[in-house]
């Protein structure tokens, strides 16, 4: 695998004893972020969901999105709002999260009994950025993982001005004659 995709997301569990807190979330100390972290030392690119969390009492990010080299994924409606749902950054080290956005909220999809309907969740919204940093990673095999990041990054719509509710946007990529896109 050279990019993997995950919709997990943890900050509480039933053993209370567990919990993270936010300080927890600063990249280094929930263990799936160290996961995350090690799978990006060894080349993969990792893009994860930002949480579900965005309306709720935590309302942050959870781990492992507030990796440091991970693409964290928000989600936006149609109307490119942001989704009420969609957790937030900072981390606790005050980095910009999420990274970007993308649809999430009336996702359209496929069922497991084969039916096509919608859905909402930042687990909808990461594989969509995942399967464009793909596309990118193929137009751009000279790229390191780290470097698809990065561009990713640069392609939003919000780069010059990011937060931490879009991060750095809706990513947009403009095909040129030379491109594979």
């Amino acid at each position: 695998a050279d990019i993997i995709t995950s919709s997990l997301g943890y900050s509480s569990f039933n053993d209370a004893n567990m919990d993270y807190t936010y300080m927890d979330m600063d990249g280094q100390t929930a263990i799936i972020t160290r996961a995350s972290d090690l799978a990006i030392k060894k080349g993969l690119l990792v893009v994860t969901s930002a949480g579900n969390e965005g309306n709720d009492a935590w309302r942050y990010i959870t781990a492992p999105a507030d990796g440091l080299d991970n693409i964290t994924v928000g989600s936006v409606k149609s109307d490119y709002s942001i989704s009420a749902f969609s957790s937030q950054g900072p981390t606790a080290d005050n980095r910009i999260k999420p990274d970007v956005v993308a649809l999430g909220q009336g996702t359209t999809l496929l069922t497991s009994s084969g039916s096509i309907s919608q859905a909402n969740g930042t687990s909808f919204s990461a594989p969509l950025i995942a399967g464009f940093s793909a596309g990118i990673w193929q137009s751009h095999p000279e790229f390191t993982n780290l470097e698809v990041v990065h561009y990713l990054r640069s392609l939003g719509t919000r780069f010059d001005d990011p937060d931490n509710y879009y991060g750095y946007g809706i990513p947009i990529y403009l095909a040129d004659e030379d491109s594979l896109i």
